[in-house]
């Protein structure tokens, strides 16, 4: 776990090793959530078609894993 401390605009730096894993740059849009007493960072894809081409491939099918993130979107 890493500590950081926030500005006083409320702003947070991220990292280098996490912002390098997750490919954040500057100007990345990333997604706030709160979630059962957590803050939860979530970088958005740049391009969703692009990066998520060949996500399930030789894995399950997409249908499978659209009703277990339904299910655990429904558990929040």
């Amino acid at each position: 776990m890493t500590i950081v401390k926030t500005t006083v605009k409320g702003q947070v730096v991220i990292p280098a090793k996490i912002r390098n894993k997750y490919h954040i740059t500057s100007g990345t849009e990333v997604a706030v959530i709160d979630r059962n007493g957590e803050i939860v960072l979530k970088p958005l894809l740049k391009d969703p078609i692009k990066e998520g081409k060949g996500i399930f491939k030789g894995g399950s099918s997409a249908l499978k894993a659209l009703k277990n993130d339904r299910t655990e979107e429904s558990k929040r």
